[in-house]
């Protein structure tokens, strides 16, 4: 399957089954960048990009996947902002 097509059909099925995963997450953008796949976006917990990670390996095992996914902070400040 090296035909630019069919990545495009195989990231949008990644992104379909992303959506409807355990984490439901439409926050995360994957694009076909070359011969590989760029995971992009935010998530609400480590555990979620994991689970985001290993799906896409999955679905995509015979491609490279780079995952660039931000864990948002969801812990309160301990401290005081400090504002000039």
């Amino acid at each position: 399957m090296n035909h630019p097509e069919s990545l495009e059909y195989r990231v949008a099925h990644l992104a379909e089954r992303l959506a409807a995963g355990p984490c439901g997450e439409l926050g995360v953008r994957a694009e076909a960048r070359g011969g590989s796949v760029l995971l992009t976006g935010t998530v609400p917990s480590a555990q979620c990009r994991d689970d985001i990670r290993r799906i896409a390996q999955q679905e995509l095992a015979d491609l490279p996947v780079h995952c660039d996914l931000v864990v948002a902070e969801t812990e309160p400040p301990t401290h005081a902002e400090d504002l000039p």
